[in-house]
């Protein structure tokens, strides 16, 4: 529509006796004697404006009956409201109606619970929590693009279709044009010489080999896209499918790799509070009433270290019960990580050195032979949000992890060669997306802090 103004731009920026064209969505109407009331959202702020149709418009009657989420646009001029909590509306001079929603609307309610609006996943952006969530959600992601951007790292795009299981865990979604009615070879030996791509493929779990590969030529790089995991798990925080920040870096160590883990996330921090006002008060109020203290309190705070023997010694220690016991050997559980962050350190914390018996096979193993040089950055209420490493660039260790891990060679060929032609020291992390939106809004379900959660099950949209 020629001359339509964000209902954002014309609450910030608007003068009082100029003339603006909004449209959007009906969130509410109130129609009394010879005036109609009518609240307009976009989806561009959380507040939407009152817009005043007089009777004697033409549009009049019809706008006093229109219905909770029927679409309209407005002309009118921009005048001071006598009305309290608002500084302007818009005094009405031509509506156009779109659509009137029916009766049955699904939002017609103020508050409607997480889980029902799950059901109605393709409506749920119109209400307030949705809305804030997903400006959110939009500006982080221009907002990493942008650090890295400063930080000189190059952008690479790396397979969502891969050959290779970058954890180990063998939960991948299967990509194939077989038929699973008539495989060739039968159901139990699979001839995938028959499929796409002649080999068994799947859905990517990670780009960070890739990513390691492009760091060997560009020095400092980064990825960030979709990655998938066939878990068939139900906690509020797995999904099947989620997006990764993967930042690789040569010639760096795990220190080099902590510091660029801390200046990115009080990076982020700082931004949200900068940029995202107004939806992060509605988080405060209406999700967790300590959010903006926590997020003012990381954002100017130096993250402490800790090696993870040390961290097994305070758990071990702590006056409290444990659902998982603790022992030099475990990996960290979201109870542990917390009781560190929280009771401990009070902010951030990040534990480094762990053993190798629980980390992937291409962590750089550490002279006592018992650790691996990993790391993971802890944080108050969620635990764990950021887990990296320095990589293994000796080609002779890393072939010796992946025969003792049972990881065969011969898919990994072009991994191995990166360590055989100007190999040096260089480190990653990873950070989920969605877990980062948790932390940042208060939001408890990874569910509802992605537009379509993909879960077991789930996938209706």
């Amino acid at each position: 529509m020629t001359g339509r103004k964000r209902i954002r731009q014309v609450l910030a920026q608007g003068r009082g006796g100029d003339e603006y064209t909004v449209a959007g969505w009906v969130r509410s109407v109130r129609a009394g004697k010879g005036v109609a009331f009518v609240v307009l959202n976009d989806g561009s702020c959380l507040s939407g404006i009152q817009i005043v149709v007089e009777q004697q418009l033409p549009a009049f009657q019809e706008v006093s009956r229109l219905g909770t989420g029927s679409s309209l646009a407005v002309t009118g001029t921009l005048v001071e409201s006598p009305a309290a909590g608002q500084r302007f509306e818009l005094a009405a001079a031509s509506v156009t109606i779109y659509q009137d929603a029916t009766p049955d609307y699904p939002l017609q309610k103020k508050r409607h619970s997480f889980e029902y609006l799950r059901t109605i996943a393709h409506l749920r952006p119109r209400t307030n929590t949705f809305g804030a969530l997903f400006r959110v959600r939009s500006f982080l992601a221009q907002a990493i693009h942008q650090f890295f951007a400063e930080e000189g790292f190059l952008c690479v795009h790396t397979p969502i279709i891969t050959a290779n299981d970058c954890e180990g865990a063998g939960e991948l979604f299967r990509v194939t044009t077989l038929d699973p009615a008539a495989p060739p070879g039968g159901a139990r030996e699979v001839d995938f010489s028959a499929d796409f791509f002649g080999r068994p493929t799947s859905l990517t779990v990670s780009g960070q080999l890739e990513g390691e590969l492009f760091a060997l030529a560009f020095s400092d790089i980064y990825t960030f896209g979709p990655t998938f995991r066939a878990e068939n798990s139900n906690t509020p925080r797995h999904a099947a499918e989620f997006w990764m920040i993967e930042p690789e870096m040569a010639f760096a160590d795990l220190a080099a790799d902590a510091a660029l883990a801390e200046k990115f996330f009080r990076y982020l921090c700082h931004r949200v509070l900068e940029e995202c006002g107004e939806d992060l008060e509605f988080f405060n109020t209406h999700m967790d009433t300590g959010l903006i203290q926590r997020l003012q309190k990381v954002a100017g705070t130096r993250f402490q270290i800790m090696e993870y023997g040390e961290a097994i010694r305070e758990l071990q220690r702590a006056k409290v019960p444990f659902v998982y016991p603790v022992a030099w050997g475990v990996d960290l559980q979201t109870e542990h990580e917390r009781y560190l962050s929280e009771q401990v350190a009070d902010g951030p914390l990040f534990v480094i050195n762990y053993p190798r018996e629980i980390k992937a096979f291409y962590m750089r193993q550490n002279d006592d032979g018992r650790t691996v040089a990993a790391m993971d950055l802890l944080v108050p209420k969620v635990g764990e949000i950021i887990g990296g490493s320095q990589r293994e660039e000796r080609s002779d260790l890393l072939k010796e992890r992946m025969a003792q891990m049972g990881i065969p060679s011969e898919g990994l060929w072009w991994y191995l060669d990166s360590r055989r032609w100007g190999s040096c020291p260089h480190a990653g992390f990873g950070l989920g997306f969605e877990r980062l939106i948790m932390y940042l809004t208060g939001m408890e379900n990874i569910r509802d802090v992605i537009p379509f959660p993909r879960t077991p099950r789930h996938a209706e949209f």
